[in-house]
């Protein structure tokens, strides 16, 4: 069976990282695809809450969490990130108490969201900040944007200078652009190397799935800024690398090459992976493991290209803009087909609602199949029906190209 070695250097990486908030002398709290690095520049230790949430998924405990957040008025159908984090929160509960031994989540001095992926992280974070007693700051960039403009990059731009007397407040350090050039320059050096372990699976057989990505992603997320993330990925990358030029894959003959749209499901990454490999074929690219790569960070100016790249993300363009975005991905990456993962409680990571998966296909030729499930709630997800379908779809894409 095909593992990458460096998945046991991972998990020590992953395990060092939440150890150390007991060590920090100030902890800010950020949303996944926030602005980590002004944060770091501070000195702040950075929580992401998102983190959270996935392992809540990951470790299958999201509906034990849940309904203590719908006790205290949270809907069922909002973000399961959201509802199995606060619900484990209200219950005295954590993944992190069996995976690292940890108490709880770390007490926050400020909290920092981004609304560049949806409006429930401004809840969500104000929730926490409510409970702690602390100073939550939102950056509220503008929406669906087609192609970003200069105006709109200032305007993101304006609202990360003005996070700064917060910062310097609730960490106790005078703002310095250089601690900022420092962290950004760190984190771009790790989000190239992040971007080449994707572009890894152009290759076939491919040396990395989707759903590795989704396990080999925590440092690129929770990390950017720091020395640790460059010294993990060059680690990875050398074994990847070292796996591509012997030919050693996840499956040695593909059948079909995928691209999956949309958020993992959490409980279910080693069905859905054991399901893709058995059937010969490979998820070889995702628009959800690409959202860590930052094109735009450049320390000479770390405040324009900061907000240009936290705008600029997938989940926040319009529906033209992500057409062509997966369209090129497809090209890049020969994908057959394309799986658009409708999570009911993730409205604004789901782009199978409003006639996408159709138009892609009308546009484009690429067959395309939806399936229905969630990040974390495992009630939205029917695993027999799923099986049927994807398998159903892989043996369609089988056949158009013996056809073709």
């Amino acid at each position: 069976m095909y593992e990458l070695k460096t998945t046991l250097t991972l998990r020590n990486v992953m395990k060092d990282y939440f150890l150390g908030f007991a060590k920090a002398e100030k902890i800010a709290w950020c949303t996944s695809v926030g602005p980590a690095e002004l944060l770091r520049s501070f000195g702040f230790e950075v929580y992401f809450p998102e983190n959270h949430g996935a392992l809540t998924g990951t470790t299958r405990k999201s509906n034990d969490y849940i309904p203590a957040a719908m006790n205290i008025g949270y809907s069922d159908d909002i973000c399961s990130y959201l509802t199995g984090d606060i619900g484990a929160y209200l219950t005295n509960r954590t993944p992190l108490r069996d995976h690292y031994g940890i108490d709880g989540i770390p007490k926050p001095d400020l909290i920092v969201y981004n609304t560049n992926q949806c409006r429930e992280v401004q809840d969500w974070f104000n929730f926490f900040a409510n409970e702690f007693k602390c100073p939550a700051i939102g950056i509220f960039p503008p929406r669906h944007i087609d192609e970003i403009t200069e105006e709109e990059i200032n305007d993101v731009r304006e609202q990360f200078k003005a996070m700064i007397p917060e910062c310097e407040k609730a960490s106790g350090n005078k703002f310095d652009i250089d601690n900022f050039r420092n962290t950004l320059r760190l984190s771009k050096e790790a989000t190239e190397l992040w971007k080449e372990v994707l572009a890894s699976a152009k290759n076939s057989p491919a040396p990395l799935s989707f759903f590795d990505g989704t396990i080999h992603m925590g440092p690129i997320v929770v990390m950017r800024g720091t020395q640790a993330a460059i010294d993990y990925y060059r680690k990875l990358l050398n074994e990847i690398s070292e796996n591509v030029s012997n030919k050693i894959g996840i499956v040695s003959k593909e059948n079909s090459r995928i691209y999956w749209d949309g958020m993992p499901i959490w409980g279910k990454l080693r069905t859905l992976s054991d399901l893709f490999i058995q059937n010969n074929s490979v998820v070889a690219a995702s628009t959800y493991c690409n959202s860590w790569v930052f094109d735009s960070f450049d320390e000479s100016d770390p405040f324009t290209s900061s907000a240009k790249a936290y705008t600029e993300i997938f989940i926040n363009r319009s529906e033209n803009a992500k057409m062509k975005i997966i369209k090129q991905t497809c090209d890049d990456f020969r994908i057959d087909g394309v799986i658009f993962h409708d999570a009911k409680t993730c409205f604004n990571n789901s782009n199978a609602r409003f006639g996408m998966p159709q138009r892609f296909y009308k546009k484009y030729g690429i067959p395309v199949l939806i399936i229905e499930g969630d990040l974390c709630d495992l009630r939205f997800f029917s695993e027999g029906q799923s099986i049927t379908k994807i398998e159903t779809f892989i043996e369609q894409l089988e056949t158009q190209k013996i056809l073709n």
